[in-house]
């Protein structure tokens, strides 16, 4: 589900009653292809870019290439664990 207005995924709550109680999930958009940060190249190989544009060059950052999509979701869930670890 999309809001409209701003462009982004909105966050939706679902419950449902099953054996008395009450269960809720989130159901929230796939981030690969929300930020895109993840592109395929001519060879075939799979390049991971910074989220950010320089602002000086206006490029992103490579983040390294990869052989497979996996291998560059699994080493972008890594960054965004040492980006936030405190």
């Amino acid at each position: 589900m999309r809001d409209e207005r701003q462009g982004i995924p909105r966050l939706t709550h679902h419950s449902s009653i099953a054996f008395g109680y009450i269960k809720y999930r989130r159901v929230i958009a796939d981030t690969s292809q929300r930020n895109g940060m993840i592109r395929k190249l001519k060879s075939g190989e799979y390049r991971l870019y910074s989220r950010k544009k320089n602002p000086k060059t206006g490029k992103r950052r490579n983040l390294g290439t990869f052989k497979t999509r996996a291998a560059a979701e699994k080493h972008e869930r890594a960054v965004q664990f040492f980006k936030r670890r405190g």
